[in-house]
């Protein structure tokens, strides 16, 4: 797609990074995975399965679910009682928030990993209870206007300064706008860069060269690079582990070379 850009760290990236992390510090791991029947999670389902690599047959049990389906209660059930002492949950908020309260039901504790699109505090935890997703563990790269750990942080202030003023009745506990700023400040950084030669060549040419750069809002840490033959703005992540009310990161930053 020589005219297309994202900007997000890629499912398939963040799985493999999941998947090594297993490997490196569970003992035994006997995986059980909960994944939505479409692109989205065959994308995520992949990554993970190139990431265990010799490991794969560390998945004991592998269900899935439909986006119509009203509950995953009995997929929770089945990974269960596959004996999995890992869960990879690949769930959009309204059904990871399920899997997780049902989990707690069930008094099933496994090692527990989360998609980051389901790590959202309002959106996943609060629903789920915030008692039953301690220790969780997901890969973040964007700061959660959710989460109070960014209460006095001074580019989230910035950034509801900016809702305030441009958009007064916006929810800004929705990420989608953090979301949205960020990848806005790219593009305008794009933007300067191509001077008064406004054409399309020359802003995909000044899109795909951009060097370590910070970016608001992202992780500390995590910088957008990008180059002719890549084309992945935000490629790394930073492991972190529910606790209390708020995400507590770990460790270094990773992408899928460095873990």
């Amino acid at each position: 797609f020589p005219w297309t850009m994202g900007y997000q760290p890629d499912y398939h990236t963040e799985a493999v990074i999941y998947a090594k992390h297993i490997l490196a510090n569970v003992k035994d791991p006997k995986i059980g995975v909960l994944m939505q029947n479409d692109d989205y999670g065959k994308d995520y389902w992949e990554g993970f399965k190139d990431g265990l690599g010799k490991d794969a047959n560390k998945v004991v049990k592998h269900v899935t679910y439909e986006p119509t389906d009203p509950t995953v209660d009995s997929q929770v059930i089945q990974l269960k009682d596959s004996g999995a002492n890992v869960f990879f949950n690949i769930a959009i908020p309204k059904f990871a928030a399920q899997a997780i309260r049902k989990a707690a039901d069930l008094n099933w504790k496994p090692a527990h990993y989360l998609n980051n699109v389901s790590s959202s505090v309002a959106s996943t935890f609060k629903p789920a209870g915030y008692e039953n997703g301690q220790g969780i563990i997901t890969g973040l790269w964007l700061k959660d206007p959710t989460d109070k750990q960014w209460n006095d942080d001074a580019e989230m202030k910035t950034w509801r300064e900016f809702m305030g003023k441009s958009m007064p009745g916006a929810n800004q506990d929705d990420g989608n706008y953090i979301y949205a700023y960020s990848v806005s400040f790219l593009m305008e950084q794009t933007l300067k860069k191509c001077g008064d030669t406004l054409t399309r060549e020359n802003v995909m040419r000044q899109a795909a060269n951009h060097q370590k750069l910070r970016v608001p809002l992202l992780l500390p840490g995590i910088t957008v690079s990008t180059s002719p033959t890549d084309f992945y703005p935000v490629q790394a992540v930073q492991l972190a582990r529910f606790k209390g009310e708020t995400w507590e990161r770990f460790g270094d930053i990773m992408a899928a070379e460095s873990s």
